[in-house]
């Protein structure tokens, strides 16, 4: 199960050989429908979108965060934060609601998109991949290799040519773990074209 403030990598194929994003516009639906449910529970440090697969950087919130949110938030019968709630005292309970909206997540694409492109059955892999990051090394790596999936899969040079990604987001967006991690955007900017075997060795 998720942890309360902590850093996970979570990613996740589609089945076969199908795709998740068939066209264009499957790709900002995906993303919409990701920030929905997920932000909610966490911030979103680094992801890419690929056609049949997709990576993410995350760092669940604080307990107090989520609960903070769902009690000022008109959408929370909608999200069933009860749960949280209800088992306030069931540490359990509460990490398998993190989960729970991953999955509802994965459950409302799929459904737009079986709808949509009149399909049936599972697109996702069952139960979708999480590795919880300890290591401030690792997860620098870790970064570096979600943004440049796209050069390593052959879809690009370099890794801001790809739209679906968040390297270009990533600078204004984390400024602070910028600065702690890379310096400054000139050596965040090194470090991708520096790196360039970085997940040859990961343990995924």
């Amino acid at each position: 199960m998720l942890e309360f403030e902590t850093y996970y990598h979570i990613y996740n194929h589609a089945n076969g050989d199908e795709n998740l994003f068939r066209e264009e516009k499957n790709y900002p639906f995906f993303l919409e429908k990701y920030y929905q449910h997920i932000d909610p529970i966490a911030d979103t440090i680094a992801w890419c979108l690929m056609p049949n697969h997709f990576h993410l950087l995350v760092k669940i919130r604080s307990e107090k965060e989520i609960v903070d949110h769902f009690s000022s938030s008109s959408k929370g019968s909608f999200l069933k934060f009860e749960t949280l709630e209800k088992f306030a005292t069931a540490e359990e309970e509460k990490l398998k609601f993190l989960s729970k909206q991953f999955s509802n997540f994965f459950s409302s694409y799929s459904q737009a998109y079986n709808k949509l492109y009149n399909r049936k059955g599972s697109l996702f892999l069952k139960n979708f991949k999480r590795k919880e990051i300890k290591d401030e090394k690792y997860l620098i790596r870790l970064l570096v290799y979600i943004h440049r999936n796209p050069v390593q899969h052959g879809f690009t040079n370099q890794p801001e040519d790809w739209n679906w990604s968040s390297f270009r987001l990533f600078p204004k967006s984390q400024l602070e773990l910028l600065s702690i991690y890379f310096d400054n955007l000139e050596n965040y900017n090194f470090v991708h074209q520096k790196m360039n075997n970085v997940g040859a060795d990961f343990d995924f």
